[in-house]
C-alpha cells in the first residue's frame, strides 16, 4: 500500500459513524479531564481502558489517543481563568494567561490557546504523516539487538529527565522491569516470581497499576492537599484577539510548533520540555523579556503550540518502532497490545487501517476540539466550580470497576488498591512513578529481544556493541547514566528536571 492509498483508507476508516463518535467522546473526555486539575491523561486513560475492551481496535485506540491530545487543550483553561494547570505541559501557560485575564483579556487568551493549539496540532499530525511510512519502513531492516538497545536508552533518557535523584528514578525503573517479569516464562513454561498464587500466573495486569499509581494516589494526594478553587469572574469577551496580538502571535505558534514536534519524537521529552523550552525561546527572542509573566500573548501562543505539536509528534516512535516516548504513550502502547495490536514497523503492513485510521481521526479530533474550545468556555468555567468532594468518590468508583472488570476478580482490586498507597507514599518522598510504569511496559518487549538477541550470537554479548546503532543507543544510554556522577551533569539535569 502506498502513502496516498493509507490516507485514503484512514479517512474512510475515522469518517465511519461509530469511530467519529468515539472520536469526538475521546477529545470531549480529554478536554474535561484537561479543565480539571488533579487527575491527568494518564490517570483517566487508565481508568477508561477496560471501558474499550469491547470495542474494536481502531475505535479504542481512537478514543484513548483523543483523551489524550484532548487534554492539552483542555489544560490551558484552567491555567488561564484559575491559575491552576489542569496539565501539566500547561504549567507555563499560568504565567501569562492568567495576567491577560486579570487584564480583562481573558476571551484572548483562550482563543489564541484554542487556535495555536489548532494550528500546530493539524501540522504536527501532517508531519506524523509524512514521517512515520518512511521511518517504519527503515526500522523493518532492525534486529533484536537495536530495539533492546533503543527500547534501553528510551527508559534512560525519561529516567535521567524524571525529577529529582536518578537513583530513585533508576530504583523506580528496576522495580517496574521486575514486576513485569511475574508469570509464565516466555520461553521455558516455568512460573516466576508467583508465589504459588494462582491470580499471578498470568503476571499484573497493567491496568490495575496505572490505576493505582496515577489514580488513587492522585486522589489520595489531592483530598489531603485540599483544592482551594478561585475562578477569576471575568466575562468571557472580545473572544478573538486584536490585530496586535494575531501579528505577534504568528511568530510563536510558527516557532512552537517546529520546536515541540522536534521534541515530541525524543524519548523523555514530550509536551511538558517543549512548552517550558517553548517559553524560554520566545523570552530570548523578545524584544521585551522583562514583561513575560505580566500578561504577555507570546507566552501563552508559543507553549501551547509547542505542547500541541508535541503530542502528535509523539505517536511517531510509537507507532514506528513500538517505542512510546512518554508515560502516556507507555499505558497506550499497553492498551494496543491488549487489543492483540504489536506497535512497530511491522504494524502499518499488518493493521493499516489502525494506523492510517489513528493518524487521520487526529485531524477530525482537531477540529472537533476547536469546536468544543470556543463556544463551550462557558460550560467549563462552570466544571471547574463542581467541589471535589463529588468527583474523587466517582473516580475511585470508576477505578474499582474497571479493575474489576478486567478479569472478574477481586485480586485486581487489591492489586490497584496496594499500587494506590505504594503511589501515594512514592510521591510524598519524591519517587518518580512514571519510570516504573514504562519499564513494566517494555520490560517483556525488552526480555524478548534481548533473549532473541543472544540465540543470534550463540550467546554472546558482542552483538550489542559490533552493530552500530545498537552500539550507539547502548552508549549513549551508559553516557546518561553515568553522567549523573559527574557534578556538572547532576546539577544541571536536576536544573532541567526542576523547570
Amino acid at each position: 500500500m502506498d502513502f496516498f492509498s493509507g490516507i485514503l483508507q484512514g479517512f474512510n476508516t475515522s469518517f465511519t459513524p461509530t469511530n467519529l463518535l468515539y472520536c469526538f467522546i475521546g477529545v470531549f473526555i480529554g478536554t474535561l479531564i484537561g479543565v480539571l486539575p488533579g487527575l491527568g491523561p494518564v490517570g483517566t486513560i487508565s481508568i477508561l481502558l477496560p471501558a474499550t475492551f469491547s470495542l474494536g481496535p481502531v475505535a479504542a485506540i481512537i478514543l484513548l489517543a483523543g483523551i489524550y491530545y484532548g487534554a492539552m487543550y483542555g489544560g490551558s483553561t484552567t491555567s488561564i481563568l484559575v491559575n491552576i494547570p489542569g496539565e501539566a505541559a500547561s504549567v507555563i501557560t499560568c504565567l501569562d494567561g492568567y495576567q491577560m485575564a486579570r487584564k480583562g483579556r481573558a476571551g484572548a487568551a483562550l482563543a489564541t490557546s484554542a487556535i495555536a493549539s489548532f494550528i500546530a496540532g493539524t501540522v504536527g499530525v501532517i508531519g506524523l504523516m509524512f514521517l512515520a511510512y518512511p521511518l517504519a519502513k527503515t526500522a523493518l531492516k532492525f534486529g533484536p539487538p537495536e530495539f533492546f538497545s533503543l527500547m534501553c536508552l528510551g527508559l534512560s533518557i525519561l529516567t535521567f529527565l524524571a525529577h529529582g535523584s536518578m537513583f530513585k528514578s533508576l530504583s523506580m525503573a528496576v522495580v517496574g522491569l521486575l514486576l513485569s517479569f511475574i508469570g509464565i516464562d516466555i520461553l521455558s513454561g516455568v512460573p516466576r516470581f508467583t508465589m504459588d498464587l494462582v491470580d499471578l500466573m498470568d503476571g499484573v495486569g497493567l491496568v490495575p497499576i496505572a490505576m493505582g499509581l496515577f489514580g488513587i494516589s492522585e486522589v489520595i494526594l489531592n483530598l489531603e492537599r485540599g483544592f482551594n478553587r478561585e475562578v477569576f469572574e471575568t466575562k468571557i469577551e472580545g473572544l478573538l484577539p486584536n490585530r496586535e496580538e494575531r501579528r505577534r502571535s504568528r511568530g510563536p505558534i510558527l516557532r512552537g510548533t517546529i520546536l515541540g514536534f522536534l521534541l515530541g519524537i525524543l524519548p523523555g521529552g514530550g509536551a511538558v520540555v517543549a512548552s517550558l523550552i517553548s517559553y524560554g525561546v520566545e523570552k530570548k527572542v523578545s524584544h521585551d523579556p522583562e514583561k513575560f509573566g505580566t500578561g504577555m500573548i507570546e507566552g501563552v501562543a508559543g507553549p501551547e503550540a509547542a505542547n500541541n505539536s508535541a503530542t502528535a509528534s509523539a505517536f511517531i516512535p510509537l507507532l514506528t518502532l513500538g517505542i512510546p516516548p512518554n508515560i502516556v504513550l507507555a499505558v497506550l502502547l499497553g492498551a494496543m497490545m491488549i487489543h492483540g495490536l504489536q506497535p512497530g514497523p511491522l504494524l502499518l503492513k499488518e493493521h493499516p487501517e489502525v494506523f492510517w485510521g489513528t493518524v487521520t481521526s487526529m485531524y477530525i479530533g482537531n477540529v472537533f476540539l476547536l469546536i468544543l474550545n470556543l463556544p463551550l468556555i462557558g460550560l467549563w468555567v462552570k466544571i471547574l466550580k463542581v467541589p471535589y468532594k463529588f468527583l474523587f468518590p466517582l473516580i475511585i468508583l470508576f477505578c474499582i470497576i474497571g479493575a474489576y472488570s478486567l478479569n472478574n476478580t477481586s485480586f485486581d482490586i487489591l492489586v490497584m488498591g496496594f499500587c494506590g498507597l505504594a503511589g501515594y507514599f512514592m510521591k510524598k518522598f519524591e519517587y518518580e512513578p512514571a519510570p516504573l510504569l514504562l519499564a513494566f511496559v517494555l520490560g517483556p518487549m525488552m526480555e524478548q529481544a534481548f533473549r532473541q538477541s543472544l540465540a543470534l550470537s550463540h550467546g554472546s554479548f558482542t552483538i550489542f556493541i559490533t552493530r552500530p546503532i545498537s552500539a550507539f543507543s547502548i552508549g549513549l544510554a551508559i553516557l546518561l547514566v553515568v553522567s549523573n556522577f559527574l557534578p556538572s551533569w547532576s546539577k544541571r539535569r536536576l536544573s532541567i528536571s526542576n523547570e
